[in-house]
């Protein structure tokens, strides 16, 4: 590892915007890792484009150390951060502290992930050395509690609940702090308010630095994109357009040709 939170740090001092990129296997992790990408976030949302299921709920802690096991197998200089997944730390600090451990012992991490006000966990990791990236606002493991994915802090009150929390996280020790889907003026309060990095998604320009699902850069997920993303590729429709030129080229006998083939 090259990139380390003291890292992120100077580039919040310095006013240097960066990014954090999801990533879920090993040949993802190397490309993204020698583009020069800082972060590399193994994120719970692989239950979804990766494993197929509904939301982030399902996916267990074996599953996301299987594959942040290979993302660190992957790269080599990025800061490789580790999602915490739904029912692995809420509501008791010990299993918090357990499972944290895991990602970093048995799953490679360099940090860990976790979503909402959760200060008494964030101060007793960093106690013992585990760097904890904070995240607010749309907290997609709460998506039934929230009834839907939909924007935070438009309130006043929720918005007041959100700068309270992101200082008390800052205090406690978090070195970064995700915001999803919160109003851009709230996000460019809460980066002014603290002094380390705010990541947004959804969270408009002013944030210290963006994060978006690799799959959704890609244009691998299908359907209509949430509005705050933007497609750089469009990998879905190239991988049908491959697959099945491959499938006619067989069809034809033209693959494999002479040049493709042993004497």
């Amino acid at each position: 590892m090259s990139v380390s939170i003291l890292d992120l740090a100077a580039y919040k001092a310095r006013g240097e915007k960066f990014v954090m990129l999801t990533a879920y296997d090993f040949p993802t992790a190397q490309i993204l890792d020698e583009a020069g990408v800082p972060v590399l976030l193994v994120g719970d949302s692989l239950a979804q484009v990766v494993l197929g299921y509904d939301t982030t709920i399902p996916v267990s802690v074996d599953e996301m150390l299987h594959h942040t096991r290979a993302v660190a197998r992957g790269a080599r200089n990025a800061l490789i951060v580790g999602d915490m997944p739904f029912g692995t730390y809420g509501g008791s600090v010990e299993r918090g502290i357990e499972n944290a451990i895991q990602f970093m012992k048995e799953g490679s991490a360099h940090a860990v992930k976790f979503e909402g006000p959760q200060m008494d966990l964030v101060e007793h990791l960093a106690r013992i050395g585990v760097p904890v990236m904070a995240h607010l606002g749309l907290t997609p493991q709460s998506v039934h509690l929230f009834g839907g994915y939909k924007v935070q802090g438009r309130s006043e009150e929720q918005a007041e609940n959100i700068v309270r929390w992101a200082k008390e996280l800052e205090e406690a020790g978090a070195f970064s702090l995700v915001l999803e889907c919160v109003p851009s003026d709230l996000a460019a309060r809460i980066t002014r308010a603290l002094s380390i990095p705010t990541i947004g998604i959804g969270a408009g320009p002013d944030c210290d630095a963006q994060v978006l699902v690799i799959n959704d850069l890609l244009g691998l997920t299908p359907g209509k994109a949430p509005k705050f993303v933007k497609r750089y590729a469009n990998l879905r429709d190239e991988i049908s357009e491959a697959a099945k030129r491959y499938a006619d080229e067989v069809a034809r006998g033209e693959y494999p040709g002479p040049e493709h083939s042993y004497s």
